[in-house]
């Protein structure tokens, strides 16, 4: 039968689907996020014990840390040091080199010399190969400065005022004078260096990281500056100021010989000295941080006496707490353009040596935020310990008090009391009086309702109060010893202790403040460059005045022995009396030619026309009272807030020049302002943290807000950016502050903050 063809039952036809172009998809790429880097390095003249080592901002390189530096390897032949590490790509490295002395378990650490230019070594993006650094010469400039101490003790010894005094026939020939550091073994023989005694050209061992250095403060710059010791000593002329430097990991396990040696008549100008006699010095003979000895000098050939020596001593220890490290140094750094800066004396001034002395009580938190107001580019204040060990802001040694309640003060009853001797809490919350005050029974405040006028605001309270783009010229109160042999405080605290304490609160305190400390004791100057690496010290000196009495130490006498100090200290400069630089403004350069900052104090400076001739003579900076009578400046600003200003100005403008059109002009302007010509802010970690942070909307209203804008291209530019920068989007923000801020920081470790591109492979 025939089937109608409608009525089938259609197969269903299976529909392929077209197939697909197969795609090779590639693994993902593997971003590489570290690279191995040759670090190599040209150091000439090393001692056998010295190595060279490396530092820097990420933690392959120890972070700054110098119980965590790199040892470099030798290469054999040449002065080249290397070491291959793997860094990472994800940020620019800063590191520096220095030269340490190790201990064989690499646990003590001690620093000789190292590199301080003020910006560190930088890896950036761009860099692809490595290349051979020479030690101390970067960006164009050569910055090696010593080491602080860590592990080790300076013990210094002064020779002055002609200290030998031996028999008739010796008297009048010139000797040379040799210290020697002696191992003491006690129970057996000790090691003496036996070169020491006869007149053998043969060195002994040193003992590990034992080093000594000789100057003698001298007119000749190169006599100043400290130097290894010789085989014989060195000369020592009538009147001489000569100080031996000895490092020692150990100071008490060591004794000290002394040698005398004497060329003869007879000799011929090849012949070495004779030996003339020696005495030791026991470690048991020092007490505390300082003093003075006198031993008898016996005969080398027939060991009776032959006479004595007379010395003094300094003993310098490191900080307990670790607070310094490699990350920068400003010890001795001072831009160019800071000249005739204006300091406040104990704040807005003296308020206590005329009648008509400053209606501000002196080295008070009011004091000083009125002198900052006033234009005050530092602030001057004298720094005492309390006896709970608290640094407070005050400058006599005593106070008088009455045992009376404030407002029934009875003066027969007053009481002539040391600083020292009273505690924070008795300082702060007992009625004290100004010595003036207690010895002409008249007060001359009445402001114990006002808070930030009362007396002994500590430091740290300071430190924390006054506005941080105003500096601080933190001066060391330490007694001194008179020409007649008194003190101006008798039994004061331990000098490596008072120093610690106040060290350690501007350590932890400072931040981003500028800081240079001052004394009139050459020894606590000498300290404080010794015991940290971050701030200037400057030496006070009396001079050649009537209106002082004079000073023992000899250092302290005129400018140009105070000069010789500050060379071989090495320290930023000297803070002179302007009585004396008035009578011989030569002096000035004098201080100059030797490198040093000059600073200058004194009643003279209470006058504008002396305040502008001292600034004409060259003067960094100029020390007086009633700075807001007195001061030169039109603009009562700070120079460090002008700077922070253009700093913030720079800023501004590079993130509103990546928004303009890429032309030519905008090109051209963009190399204008490399980050190398740009103003630096002088800021830490914390701040720039503290930026990060911050919305870069924020921080740009802000910082546009602050700036006077002119009529310039690039300025019009700048006011129309703050208009739209509120609808920026996020990208862009992290975009611009990363590209804005790159390379505008002086110094530190930065690469954690701005992370950039990996490095391209060769």
């Amino acid at each position: 039968m025939q089937r109608w063809f409608f009525l089938e039952d259609r197969k269903k036809t299976r529909i392929k689907p077209p197939k697909k172009m197969s795609l090779d998809v590639p693994p993902p790429v593997r971003e590489i996020t570290s690279q191995e880097w040759i670090f190599t390095v040209s150091v000439p003249a090393l001692r056998p014990e010295e190595k060279v080592v490396i530092t820097g901002s990420t933690q392959e390189l120890g972070e700054w840390d110098y119980t965590k530096v790199v040892v470099m390897e030798s290469q054999l032949g040449t002065d080249c040091w290397t070491k291959t590490l793997e860094i990472p790509n994800t940020c620019d490295i800063y590191y520096r080199y220095a030269i340490c002395i190790l201990s064989e378990d690499s646990k003590q650490v001690i620093i000789c010399r190292w590199e301080t230019n003020l910006h560190p070594r930088v890896i950036t993006e761009n860099t692809l190969h490595p290349l051979v650094d020479i030690f101390g010469d970067y960006d164009g400039k050569q910055k090696i400065d010593h080491g602080w101490l860590t592990v080790q003790t300076l013990v210094q010894f002064k020779f002055t005022n002609n200290p030998h005094k031996l028999k008739s026939s010796l008297s009048r020939r010139l000797m040379n004078i040799k210290v020697t550091p002696v191992k003491l073994s006690f129970g057996s023989e000790p090691h003496v260096e036996e070169s020491s005694l006869n007149s053998d050209t043969v060195e002994a061992e040193v003992p590990f990281g034992v080093f000594v250095e000789v100057s003698t403060l001298d007119n000749c710059p190169s006599m100043c500056i400290p130097h290894p010791q010789e085989q014989f000593g060195r000369e020592y002329k009538p009147n001489d100021v000569m100080l031996v430097n000895v490092f020692a990991p150990e100071p008490k396990a060591l004794a000290y010989l002394i040698d005398f040696y004497s060329f003869s008549s007879r000799a011929s100008t090849e012949d070495p000295p004779c030996h003339i006699g020696y005495t030791y010095v026991l470690p048991n003979m020092f007490k505390a941080s300082g003093g003075g000895l006198e031993l008898p000098v016996t005969c080398n050939v027939k060991h009776r006496p032959l006479g004595t020596v007379k010395f003094e001593y300094l003993i310098v220890y490191p900080m307990e707490e670790k607070l310094s490290n490699f990350q920068v140094s400003y010890a001795k750094h001072w831009d160019p353009a800071w000249t005739g800066l204006e300091v406040g004396h104990r704040g807005l001034g003296a308020s206590f040596k005329t009648k008509e002395g400053n209606s501000i009580r002196e080295n008070t938190i009011a004091s000083l935020k009125k002198a900052a107001a006033s234009g005050a580019d530092l602030l001057e204040f004298d720094v005492q310990l309390s006896k709970d060990m608290i640094p407070v802001i005050y400058h006599d040694f005593y106070v008088c008090m009455s045992m009376k309640r404030k407002k029934e003060v009875e003066f027969t009853e007053m009481l002539e009391l040391p600083v020292k001797d009273l505690t924070l809490e008795q300082l702060q919350k007992l009625k004290v009086y100004h010595l003036v005050e207690g010895r002409n029974h008249e007060i001359l405040f009445y402001d114990e309702d006002l808070e930030e006028h009362q007396p002994f605001p500590t430091l740290e309270d300071v430190l924390k109060n006054i506005d941080l783009h105003v500096g601080f010229n933190v001066e060391l109160k330490w007694t001194m010893e008179m020409d007649d042999g008194t003190f101006e405080l008798n039994n004061p605290f331990d000098m490596n202790t008072y120093v610690d304490k106040v060290l350690e609160v501007v350590l932890k305190n400072a931040g981003q403040r500028r800081i240079v400390f001052s004394c009139f004791n050459p020894d606590i100057c000498t300290m404080v460059r010794h015991k940290q690496n971050k701030y200037p010290v400057m030496f006070l000196t009396i001079g050649i005045t009537k209106k002082y009495q004079p000073y023992r130490d000899p250092r302290c006498l005129s400018i140009p022995a105070a000069v010789q100090s500050a060379v071989s200290s090495d320290i930023l400069g000297i803070v002179v009396h302007t009585e004396d630089l008035l009578r011989d403004p030569t002096q000035v350069k004098l201080a100059t030619d030797a490198g040093l900052v000059i600073f200058c104090w004194g009643d003279d400076n209470n006058d504008k026309n002396t305040i502008k001739k001292l600034k004409e003579m060259g003067l960094h900076a100029v020390i007086y009272d009633k700075l807001d009578q007195y001061t030169t400046k039109e603009v009562k600003e700070s120079i460090f807030l002008v700077e922070a200003r253009e700093s913030q100005r720079e800023i501004m403008r590079l993130a509103a020049l990546e928004d303009l059109p890429a032309t030519e002009s905008t090109s051209s302007a963009q190399l204008e302002l490399a980050p190398e010509t740009a103003p630096k802010l002088y800021l830490d970690l914390s701040v720039r943290n503290k930026i990060q942070e911050r919305s870069t909307v924020t921080s740009l209203e802000s910082l546009a807000s602050t700036i006077d804008l002119k009529d310039d291209p690039v300025d019009k530019t700048l006011k129309r950016n703050r208009e739209i920068t509120p609808n920026m989007i996020k990208e862009s923000q992290v975009k611009e502050l990363h590209t804005s801020f790159r390379g505008l920081f002086p110094a530190g470790d930065i690469s954690k903050e701005f992370p950039k591109k990996s490095r391209k492979s060769d």
